[in-house]
């Protein structure tokens, strides 16, 4: 990597960042382009051009991507349903892509021979972040300084800043014991007492949601249009992607809606213990799902659930840009232009519970057929027992056999 002469390196301004622009400069004697996005984290992200200005850095980006990666990642991901192991609603693992695809379009931008991350050798972030870039630029050299350097603590990386003069400033309050991420889909808690998986959090851990014991009494309703699958007004006025997410976490949030508290399966081979509040993912889910069981052919639906699964795990895993990935979006955006009309929540101390569903273009929903009251010809139920004789065919087949 001796011919590296200019680098870009995500940059939140944080206590690791800050140390691997120094050690860049240091190790590698070239230069560092910065890299800041702003994709929901709730925190001003402008201050941090002028720490990089104060590390020597010339060429420093910083962008609000926030529409961009509700409206071209959160919303396609979530036309899926998608979940991974049952709870984790992927609000790390979705922002890695869109982030990737800025380094290397800035790399090329300014002539970069490199890029550089701050993830771990433990996690699944520098796979993320890697294979996203090599998708996107195979011969992309990337310089992942926790893998190389002999800094393996938050004590010898506060030693080495100290040595070599970084200012970190301190965070206001009480700084937090936790390893925390946070965008427009979730904020994420690892590390201190977590680590134990027989701990409970403390419920002082939690920054953006209520605790449902303390949510209010009076559940609060939603009402969602939807076109080809993605919301697009909530209770009739007219949002972008940002905006409704930003609306449902402050709404989801007051009401105590989407703590999770798992052990997940690492794409690097470890369990690791991690908490989660995704309000606006957790309403989204439950809508659409909704909205898809009186818009959707019951074979599609079953067919989008059994891909689930291997979708969640490529944006899990880091194969956003795969094109395995790119396949199955064709075919959930496909299913998705039936999915119009309006569904309605309620949330409620935790819960959010569908209350109503209709389409007036797309529904499935025939009253005629599915009451219990008569039908007036609508449905023959007398065609019931074929149907029942020829599916038991092969089982009466089968018994006569053994018996």
């Amino acid at each position: 990597m001796s011919d590296v002469k200019k680098v870009v390196l995500a940059y939140s301004g944080g206590l690791d960042t800050s140390i691997i622009v120094k050690w860049l400069q240091d190790e590698y004697q070239c230069e560092v382009v910065t890299f800041t996005a702003d994709v929901g984290q709730g925190e001003e992200v402008e201050p941090v051009r002028a720490k990089a200005t104060a590390a020597g850095i010339k060429e420093i980006y910083i962008e609000d991507l926030r529409e961009e990666f509700a409206r071209d990642y959160v919303f396609p991901m979530f036309r899926a349903n998608t979940i991974y192991e049952g709870e984790y609603l992927l609000g790390t693992s979705i922002a890695r892509p869109l982030i990737s695809k800025r380094l290397i379009e800035i790399a090329n931008e300014t002539g970069a021979d490199a890029i550089a991350h701050g993830a771990t050798g433990k996690g699944n972030d520098q796979v993320r972040f890697e294979l996203g870039a090599y998708a996107l630029k195979p011969d992309v050299k990337i310089i992942a300084p926790w893998r190389e350097w002999d800094l393996t603590s938050r004590k010898t990386l506060t030693e080495y800043a100290e040595k070599h003069g970084i200012t970190i400033e301190k965070t206001h309050g009480k700084k937090s014991p936790y390893s925390m991420d946070a965008n427009l889909l979730h904020i994420s808690y690892e590390g201190d007492i977590l680590e134990d998986p027989w701990a409970e959090p403390k419920d002082s851990m939690w920054l953006w949601t209520t605790s449902p014991e303390k949510a209010p009494d009076e559940p609060t309703y939603l009402e969602f249009d939807y076109l080809k699958g993605d919301i697009i007004a909530i209770d009739g006025k007219l949002m972008t992607p940002a905006e409704i997410m930003e609306y449902l976490n402050k709404v989801g949030g007051e009401n105590g809606i989407g703590r999770v508290d798992i052990v997940e399966n690492r794409y690097v081979g470890m369990k690791a213990r991690g908490c989660y509040e995704t309000p606006a993912g957790t309403i989204i889910l439950k809508a659409h799902r909704a909205m898809e069981s009186i818009t959707l052919d019951r074979e599609a639906a079953h067919l989008k659930d059994e891909l689930m699964p291997k979708y969640a795990s490529l944006i899990y895993n880091g194969y956003w840009w795969a094109p395995e990935r790119e396949m199955l979006q064709s075919l959930i955006d496909e299913s998705q232009k039936v999915v119009n009309g309006q569904v309605r929540v309620k949330l409620y101390k935790g819960n959010v519970i569908v209350v109503g569903r209709q389409s007036d273009t797309d529904s499935l929903y025939d009253d005629n057929i599915a009451t219990f009251e008569d039908d007036e010809g609508a449905y023959n139920q007398q065609d019931a027992e074929g149907f029942i004789k020829l599916n038991a065919l092969r089982l009466r087949t089968a018994a006569k056999r053994r018996l």
